[in-house]
């Protein structure tokens, strides 16, 4: 059974070409553009994302507050998030670096986010 990840981000071309990279390196992709639909949809899925690819910067709720919300809550504390965000300050970078499993700054390397991805797994 393929891993399921969930991608958060407003810009839609990021969606697009993250998903696609990730579908085709064999994941099952779920897709939200805002914090408040990513919450929606975590509560109406019958099982949580193996993990979450989340932005930092976007509109309504912060990815910092999506993923607070996330941690809080019992169902889905476990799931590993990984920040994918254009947030490259070294304060920014540190406190991703304490509270998820990853930190990636935009512009990536497509070949090097799958890598950081399947890391994620092999923890």
């Amino acid at each position: 059974m393929s891993k399921k990840i969930m991608i958060v981000d407003d810009e839609p071309d990021i969606l697009f070409t993250v998903g696609q990279v990730l579908e085709t390196s064999g994941y099952e992709v779920i897709k939200a553009s805002n914090g408040t639909e990513c919450i929606e949809i975590l509560n109406q899925l019958p099982n949580t994302p193996d993990l979450v690819l989340l932005d930092i910067m976007m509109p309504e709720i912060s990815g910092w507050d999506v993923a607070a919300k996330i941690k809080e809550n019992p169902k889905w504390k476990e799931i590993p998030i990984v920040f994918l965000t254009a947030k490259g300050d070294v304060m920014s970078i540190g406190m991703g670096n304490l509270s998820a499993a990853d930190y990636i700054v935009k512009p990536f390397d497509i070949k090097d986010l799958k890598e950081r991805v399947d890391k994620v797994f092999k923890k």
